[in-house]
């Protein structure tokens, strides 16, 4: 093992990385800083800040990115409309170069060689984190316990704790609790009975939404305002993007909007069953799709509907830093220019539904469109040339087939 002078660690204050924690100390030898990113998942953080203390950390790291993590990572995927196998929001996936990228930033600050961080072998954060530090800076080490010491059980891993004086909370014992990921986007949860696909997830499961049969039988109506492709504003109201996403949780959480019990397939290689709830992205989705709808070229919406699963994947798989993903991202970005004005959706049962769309850079035209006269110059007679010009190959076809 190479030396390592100073190692910062992705902290969360649980019980995996207070393990993590005690184990670096013991095995490098070094001192250990620690990071606490404050994403919006809803938890008090200081008891972190508490438990570092207590392990002989001097040097704690708290930080709020809620703003930043909005505007700068969710919001430019809702601009691509991002979907993973056409259903996931990608809540987890989009929060991991964010850490990365302060976990690296911490590093070069007060001079640390090391990173570490508590993603298992198993899952898809271990590669989030390491492509984002590989691109971000290829210098620095990465330390991942799960993949290199010999605790291999969850009965090993307590024994470690009680071993080393670190306490464990009363839910930790016994039986595997749910494995729980949180953030301003959304609500992830694995394990357990959800282990098995063919059970049906129980409601305790869900902690963001109301069961969609439970929500209020009347329909609550808003209006989401867009300029460039970002949402600025909910129901007139002028917001930050952390504040408007937040408005939008409740909102949807209210009415059982954003729920998914999803199999999805890991990069690693493996399925896995998980349930999400992302009610704020969800209404996002509909209302940016809905803006989209009369402000972008029939061509210019095709194309990005064709990228996006390409798109989704990249963010999916950890290459958000990657070149092809700033690629992708400077043409999404390019055909937002004129992505704005306000949506009115309604949140009714599980449901949000897209009913009104206005934009001062609408390319819709009701002359056009009108089934009445109209002042805009049409010559019916045109759709025949159209029509024979794009039918001559299939006549080709049919011939040659004996049709």
């Amino acid at each position: 093992m190479t030396k390592t002078e100073k190692i910062v660690l992705s902290y969360s204050g649980g019980l995996d990385t207070s393990i993590i924690l005690k184990w670096l100390q013991e095995v490098y030898g070094c001192e250990v800083v620690t990071f606490t990113a404050d994403l919006g998942q809803g938890e008090e953080l200081e008891p972190a800040r508490a438990k570092a203390e207590m392990s002989g950390v001097k040097d704690i790291r708290i930080v709020d990115l809620r703003e930043e993590f909005v505007s700068d990572f969710v919001f430019p995927m809702l601009r691509a409309n991002a979907l993973y196998e056409g259903q996931y929001l990608l809540g987890s996936s989009i929060a991991r170069p964010l850490i990365a990228k302060r976990l690296v930033g911490i590093a070069r600050e007060v001079g640390a060689d090391a990173i570490a961080h508590g993603a298992t072998g198993k899952g898809n954060d271990q590669i989030r984190f390491e492509l984002a530090i590989n691109a971000l800076d290829p210098s620095l080490k990465v330390i991942a316990p799960w993949r290199q010491w010999n605790i291999r059980s969850r009965t090993q891993l307590l024994e470690y704790a009680e071993k080393h004086h670190i306490p464990v909370p009363s839910d930790k014992r016994g039986e595997a609790p749910f494995s729980i990921d949180a953030n301003l986007l959304h609500t992830s949860t694995e394990g357990k009975i959800l282990e098995n696909p063919a059970e049906v997830a129980p409601d305790h499961v869900y902690q963001r939404t109301v069961d969609p049969l439970d929500a209020p039988d009347a329909p609550e109506i808003i209006t989401i305002g867009f300029e460039a492709g970002d949402p600025v504003s909910v129901n007139g109201k002028s917001m930050t993007p952390a504040a408007l996403l937040s408005e939008l949780n409740g909102l949807g959480g209210r009415h059982g909007v954003g729920r998914l019990d999803l199999v999805e397939n890991r990069f690693i290689g493996m399925k896995s069953r998980g349930i999400y709830e992302t009610p704020g992205g969800t209404i996002l989705l509909a209302a940016h799709r809905g803006i989209e709808s009369i402000t972008l070229d029939r061509a210019a919406a095709h194309l990005k509907d064709e990228i996006m699963p390409r798109y989704a994947e990249l963010i999916y798989n950890g290459f958000w830093f990657a070149p092809e993903r700033e690629m992708l991202q400077a043409l999404i970005d390019q055909s937002q220019a004129f992505v704005s004005g306000e949506v009115t959706v309604r949140l009714y049962k599980g449901s949000a539904s897209v009913i009104s769309r206005t934009s001062p850079w609408s390319l819709y035209s009701a002359d056009l469109v009108t089934f009445e006269e109209s002042a805009v110059a049409y010559d019916h007679r045109d759709a025949e040339g159209f029509i024979r010009l794009n039918g001559l190959r299939l006549k080709s076809w049919a011939a040659r087939n004996g049709r």
